[in-house]
């Protein structure tokens, strides 16, 4: 298993000794399981590829996800999203069916949402990797204390828009300082729950309104 790196980027805000720490713990998880014949998803290098896209004093929105697609091919480092070609799961033809009912936008056929990453939206999950087939099987394996320090950092840096779908990511809201920052939060937009308020949220145009109102430029939710 080939290493993996944390981006410099974000070595300083989240704390350099913090990082290296907690990720050699991982790896040293994620090695043995790998000796063992443990199929690993994503690949290492995407690991950390919401970060790379996307540093620290650049982001303004946050979208939280649990953790990565566990199907082969799916997962690529971003939060709801997979990769081109890839079938578009359940909870993501959602998002995309919300944002036609909020925006007008048209449903998109492919699921990479890279271009939204590209516009400063950080689409981290809070479990970074999964064993093939197992949903939640690195839950315990220490990403949550990574994870949690970036939502803190980013809170405390302020002019955030924290977007949590579903109680999972709903935990997270005691890591948020809602006087300097805005959450937005909804049921998750799995076929299981997005009927009970996921639908209607209208959160995409949400997002780009408190954007406007701080002076900066909304986000193009358009992948087509």
């Amino acid at each position: 298993m080939s290493k993996f790196k944390f981006p410099n980027a974000w070595l300083s805000p989240v704390g350099k000794a913090f990082c290296k720490n907690v990720v050699h713990e991982i790896e040293t998880k994620l090695i043995k399981e790998k000796s063992l014949g443990a199929r690993i998803f994503p690949e290492n290098l995407y690991i950390f590829r919401a970060l790379e896209l996307v540093h620290f004093e650049d982001v303004k929105v946050m979208i939280l996800g649990q953790d990565p697609y566990h199907g082969k091919g799916q997962a690529n480092g971003l939060s709801f999203s997979v990769n081109k070609g890839c079938k578009i799961p359940p909870s993501l033809k959602n998002i995309f069916i919300e944002l036609k009912n909020d925006l007008n936008i048209p449903i998109c056929k492919h699921g990479d949402l890279e271009f939204w990453a590209q516009q400063n939206v950080l689409l981290l999950n809070s479990v970074l990797t999964v064993e093939k087939g197992i949903p939640n099987s690195h839950k315990v394996i220490g990403w949550e204390k990574l994870t949690d320090k970036i939502i803190s950092v980013l809170s405390e840096r302020g002019k955030m828009i924290f977007v949590l779908w579903g109680k999972e990511a709903q935990r997270k809201k005691n890591l948020i300082d809602p006087k300097i920052n805005s959450i937005l939060m909804a049921p998750h937009p799995s076929p299981l729950s997005s009927y009970r308020g996921f639908f209607g949220c209208n959160h995409f145009s949400k997002i780009n309104n408190i954007l406007i109102k701080g002076g900066m430029k909304p986000i193009n939710w358009n992948l087509n």
